[in-house]
């Protein structure tokens, strides 16, 4: 259930993103972060959270991965449908969980192993038919989900060591930091603008804490299959917002996407060390 809402509120955020096409990329990472920064600084300060943490280099690699995740993202979004890019930064999951079988040693069973493939020939299926998208934005995008993989990882090792609005906090800091470097391209947002502006922050701060939160409570090799929900909710929204149709052929896509989830989770149970 956290990942969900997390991934419901993350395209909500893409949304938004998208609508602020027209500014500098890292104008909307800075936007995004300071509407988060704004609500979690004084709440940490009032409980007496710590700030700094107890693993600043881990946390700090942490937020380092997930600005150029964002960044790339953000730059790509601008170039791209919304539903094509999401799909693509979502191979992210499939680098997620390899890496968290690598470094974290979590066990991933053989059907958890066909369960990544189905859900990435899902992928796969979506961006092929896809003919808006040109090189750069697919080297972007695969970027992204490189980075974004790393960051799964990097939550999961942090989560039962450090707090997770401390592990949150540092992500929005070093991403308003690295926006003001390219503070000379800024604009003021126009009127129309300023909804999107407001709730970037808003559902941003929302999926991370229940992103945090979920994998806090899960390890990685399971949740990173659901984060294929933001996909569908991705072009569902891209639709309704954007005008952005597609064919039968990525609507296979997200039903492989789906199937793929349900048997990540039957075969993370089914050869669980406790059955």
């Amino acid at each position: 259930m956290y990942i969900l809402i997390a991934t419901l509120s993350f395209a909500i955020m893409n949304v938004m993103a998208k609508e602020l096409s027209e500014m500098h990329p890292l104008q909307v990472v800075f936007l995004r972060a300071f509407g988060s920064f704004v609500f979690i600084f004084p709440y940490m300060v009032y409980r007496r959270i710590s700030i700094v943490g107890s693993n600043p280099k881990i946390l700090l690699a942490r937020s380092l991965v997930g600005v150029v995740s964002l960044a790339t993202f953000f730059i790509a979004l601008q170039r791209i449908p919304l539903g094509s890019a999401v799909s693509i930064r979502y191979l992210g999951p499939i680098f997620g969980a390899v890496l968290a079988w690598f470094y974290l040693k979590e066990r991933v069973s053989p059907l958890q192993w066909i369960s990544f493939a189905i859900a990435f020939l899902g992928v796969i299926i979506i961006k092929g038919f896809d003919l808006r998208i040109d090189y750069l934005s697919l080297g972007l995008m695969l970027t992204s989900a490189f980075f974004l993989g790393m960051v799964f990882v990097l939550i999961r090792y942090l989560s039962d060591k450090e707090h997770y609005l401390t592990i949150i906090n540092y992500f929005m800091i070093v991403c308003m930091l690295v926006g003001l470097c390219f503070a000379q391209y800024w604009r003021m947002p126009l009127a129309g603008e300023w909804p999107s502006v407001i709730g970037i922050g808003i559902f941003g701060l929302i999926g991370q804490v229940f992103m945090t939160i979920a994998f806090k409570h899960s390890e990685a090799s399971v949740l990173a299959p659901f984060k294929y929900m933001e996909l569908v909710y991705a072009l569902i929204l891209g639709y309704l917002f954007f005008g952005e149709g597609y064919t039968l052929l990525p609507m296979l896509g997200i039903i492989l996407i789906v199937i793929g989830m349900v048997l990540n989770i039957y075969g993370k149970e089914k050869y669980s060390p406790n059955n």
